[in-house]
């Protein structure tokens, strides 16, 4: 196999917003499909993780999109793993259409975790660091490492979800993507209209899980071409903060 995953999906219709254009979110989610299925197909996916209580957990997520895939259009997420230390290990991505037009690029940080005591482990001690033989260092992500996003002490609060069984991932805590979509509701529908999603950096700092409230913290207007955001939960700590960038 090669060091570079090369995985192809749908941009269903349904799963498109009202311009036809492929939802952030489950773009998010085809990248991390295509993240589990390279890790699996060369021996430290999802799937054996499970049985030695071992899993992947995302740390951090940048995405940035020049364009997005349209309803109907097939494109690619090729993947790869550009380094690995022993706690934490950098996967991205590339979104490229059937044509060879580029979507856009991702890059993410990873961590492994005892699943019992949900604690960092050792990345390097499945199948005697295995991950090395893997790692691309040639190919290019021309985007941005995604920054570390300071809020001010100034924030306006506003909104307040509940989170039920849809939100919670095989991990048990919320799915990184739920994140992901419940930032980019709140702007309105008619914001959509005049202004395209461009990059999105997030950075999960601690668990939520199925029944804990997230509440939503903005630095500033959010009418700006970037917005900063935190998200707490129960009223309390921090669990992600973010920072969403429009054209």
């Amino acid at each position: 196999m090669e060091k570079v995953g090369r995985y192809e999906f749908l941009a269903e219709p349904f799963h498109c917003d009202f311009a036809g254009r492929l939802f952030i979110g489950h773009l998010g989610n085809h990248m991390l499909n295509a993240a589990d299925f390279h890790s699996t197909d060369r021996g430290f996916g999802m799937k054996y993780l499970q049985t030695i209580n071992r899993s992947w957990v995302l740390s951090r997520l940048a995405i940035e999109m020049e364009d997005v895939p349209q309803q109907y259009d097939r494109f690619v997420v090729e993947t790869w793993v550009e380094s690995a230390m022993r706690y934490f290990t950098s996967r991205n991505f590339r979104v490229v259409g059937l044509d060879g037009h580029t979507f856009g690029y991702g890059r993410s940080i990873w961590a492994m975790i005892d699943t019992e005591s949900r604690q960092p482990t050792d990345i390097f001690s499945i199948d005697d660091g295995a991950i090395n033989q893997w790692i691309e260092k040639e190919k290019e992500c021309p985007i941005a490492k995604g920054g570390r996003v300071k809020m001010p002490d100034e924030v306006v609060h506003v909104r307040s979800i509940e989170t039920y069984y849809n939100d919670v991932d095989i991990n048990g805590h919320i799915n990184s993507v739920k994140y992901i979509e419940h930032l980019l509701d709140l702007w309105p529908v008619d914001w959509y209209r005049g202004h395209r999603f461009h990059r999105l950096e997030i950075a999960y700092v601690a668990e939520a899980h199925g029944g804990d409230r997230l509440d939503f913290y903005r630095a500033g207007t959010g009418s700006g071409a970037a917005t900063d955001i935190e998200v707490r939960k129960n009223g309390g700590d921090a669990v992600c903060r973010a920072r969403v960038e429009f054209k």
